[in-house]
């Protein structure tokens, strides 16, 4: 499977809009916002995310498949994560398709009660249509 051929799981309507807004709200231990320069239009785009820490790394997993925040980071191999109103700059590394089952499945037990998350991971049960990065070479802002 080819990057560009990944499949992509669009959330539904109340998930992106609600959703995203209610998990800033009420997530905050858990998640993080993501940033990345958009790979045509250069502006900085934000997601929420969660990060699995695992293995004395941490991930990033693209549980809907080949998204638009995962396209972006594999085209700029840079973003930001924002948490608590803590920012840094990292580089990324994208984890090789057979490398990643381990990782969805420790992804799985810590986000899989979140909602869709396991769902997610059903409909697209391939570990390869789920882009996963490592951060690395974290620089904090502020």
């Amino acid at each position: 499977m080819t990057a560009s051929s990944a499949p992509y799981l669009r959330p539904p309507w109340g998930a992106r809009v609600i959703g995203n807004r209610m998990a800033k709200l009420f997530a905050r231990s858990v998640l993080s916002t993501l940033s990345v320069r958009g790979r045509t239009s250069g502006r900085w785009r934000s997601v929420p995310v969660a990060v699995l820490d695992h293995g004395g790394e941490r991930y990033l997993i693209a549980p809907r498949g080949n998204t638009e925040w995962a396209r972006n980071l594999r085209a700029a191999k840079s973003g930001r994560l924002q948490r608590k109103g803590r920012v840094e700059e990292f580089e990324a590394i994208e984890v090789p398709a057979d490398e990643r089952p381990p990782l969805i499945a420790v992804y799985l037990e810590q986000f899989g009660r979140f909602p869709t998350v396991a769902e997610t991971f059903r409909q697209l049960p391939d570990p390869a249509a789920h882009p996963t990065f490592r951060v690395v070479g974290s620089r904090g802002l502020r």
